[in-house]
């Protein structure tokens, strides 16, 4: 892994969106905010994003794209970029993961992981 790569931090927070949900057309809106911190001493932008979505039946779909949310930010030293983005599941159950492809202040790409987070409505898990 990158030194940088490293010095990456993702955390994620997901909701269930119960009024733009329709379970019985099998439609399951999720909404999740991440927060991206620098933790390195020079600046980073992030280019692009890909996305592995998987549903409880096992249904996987791939999102490749620039940025995020429209942008390509550009986070300082010891800073954090936070945005809120959503997905419509089939299921009331699945799991995303993925990566951002970055770059640093000399123009080296790299890629920051995101590790595999869980998308349920209330109550389903304990």
């Amino acid at each position: 892994m990158n030194q940088l790569a490293a010095s990456v931090s993702v955390d994620v927070q997901t909701a269930y969106i119960e009024t733009q949900s329709s379970p019985d057309e099998d439609k399951y809106l999720f909404s999740y905010t991440i927060t991206i911190s620098n933790l390195s001493n020079e600046a980073i932008t992030l280019k692009s994003r890909h996305w592995c979505i998987t549903d409880a039946d096992g249904r996987k779909s791939e999102v490749h794209g620039t940025g995020v949310v429209g942008e390509t930010p550009t986070i300082k030293p010891n800073s954090s970029y936070e945005y809120t983005s959503g997905t419509v599941l089939e299921t009331p159950l699945g799991v995303m993961e993925g990566s951002y492809t970055m770059v640093d202040s000399d123009g080296n790409e790299f890629e920051a992981p995101i590790s595999a987070f869980r998308l349920s409505i209330p109550g389903l898990l304990h």
